[in-house]
């Protein structure tokens, strides 16, 4: 999508912001998604509750993000429209495009509702990809492997090569050619570093307590309902910033004020719901955050760049401070009789 975008003369930012907006709009109302079932579990409430509480803001977050990027799109005017059909062409005329080319991702999505474990998985659809990429697209593999190789051990040189090296093919379209270029595994080592000093530096400062000393300056805030779910933000955005790593927040976050939420008479899923709206879509709005990193290495696209256009992961956390002035749907709990009342006036 990205690279059509480019092709059409569109704002690489806006773009951008688009994909990640759209895609972790799935990742908050999906059960398959690691975020949704952590934060669920995290806060004892049942996944499907979970989501259902869930979309009372992400639904308005999304509608707003929609009407938003439609209003935008009037002042992002895409350039000719021959670019896009020779886009196509060169596209057509590189690659062999086929049907049977969807049994890769649906084995995939097969694997992941199976909650077959991640590394089997990757493997078994890297292996089933590789042997469609000899299949459908050989010639592809002899120009990754260069003037250099001849017969069988071009293919095989092409098809490792493939997987864990740097690969150029000339498809005729500047655009396409920045498209279909990759860096393979190798090119990813750099992100991998940062992320694992990133997890270092935040299970150091959750072990030693100093997180749990700076989120206590947010427990004078929350006398009220709004008041409550803005400190669950806040410090879920604190804890994005500092731990750099969503997973890692949303675990504290949930344990942080779990007590809380129960002292105070509130359902677990007015807790989770937060967190969810705090941590998961504000991850890759922070540069030096493991989802920050990730979605602008893959993209290509600096975080800062595409920040401004992330208009449903920005409007996520505001919603759900929104939604808890109102007081719509939050209910409190009897500490004898465990009967769900309406919460008081925010």
């Amino acid at each position: 999508l990205l690279g059509i975008g480019r092709a059409q003369g569109y704002d690489e930012g806006w773009i951008a912001g688009a994909i990640i907006s759209g895609a972790y709009f799935g990742d908050k109302i999906s059960p398959l998604s690691d975020t949704t079932v952590l934060a669920s579990s995290i806060t004892d409430t049942p996944l499907f509750t979970h989501i259902r509480y869930m979309l009372i803001t992400t639904v308005p977050s999304m509608t707003i993000t929609l009407v938003l990027f439609t209003i935008t799109g009037f002042f992002h005017t895409a350039s000719s429209g021959d670019q896009m059909a020779q886009f196509s062409q060169s596209l057509e005329e590189s690659f062999t495009i086929t049907p049977w080319l969807f049994i890769v991702p649906v084995v995939t999505g097969i694997l992941i509702a199976k909650k077959v474990p991640p590394l089997i998985t990757l493997f078994i659809s890297s292996v089933l990809a590789g042997v469609f990429a000899l299949i459908f697209q050989p010639d592809i593999l002899l120009e990754i492997a260069g003037d250099n190789a001849e017969g069988s051990n071009a293919m095989f040189r092409g098809f490792m090569t493939m997987f864990y090296g740097s690969t150029q093919i000339e498809t005729g379209n500047a655009e396409l050619n920045d498209l279909v270029s990759t860096r393979g595994m190798s090119g990813m080592l750099g992100t991998i570093w940062l992320i694992i000093c990133a997890m270092c530096f935040g299970g150091a400062m959750a072990a030693s307590g100093m997180l749990q000393s700076i989120t206590s300056l947010f427990l004078r805030f929350m006398k009220r309902t709004v008041g409550t779910v803005g400190s669950t933000v806040a410090s879920g955005l604190f804890f994005n910033i500092c731990t750099a790593d969503q997973y890692m927040s949303i675990i504290l976050t949930g344990n942080m004020f779990k007590d809380i939420y129960k002292q105070k008479g509130y359902e677990s899923r007015l807790l989770s719901r937060t967190t969810e709206d705090a941590v998961t879509v504000t991850s890759p709005l922070i540069p030096w955050n493991t989802c920050g990193m990730t979605q602008a290495t893959i993209l290509g696209v600096a975080t800062l760049s595409y920040l401004p256009y992330c208009f449903f992961n920005l409007i996520s956390p505001l919603m759900s401070i929104f939604i808890a002035s109102t007081g719509y749907k939050i209910k409190r709990i009897h500490e004898t009789g465990h009967k769900s009342i309406p919460d008081e006036k925010n």
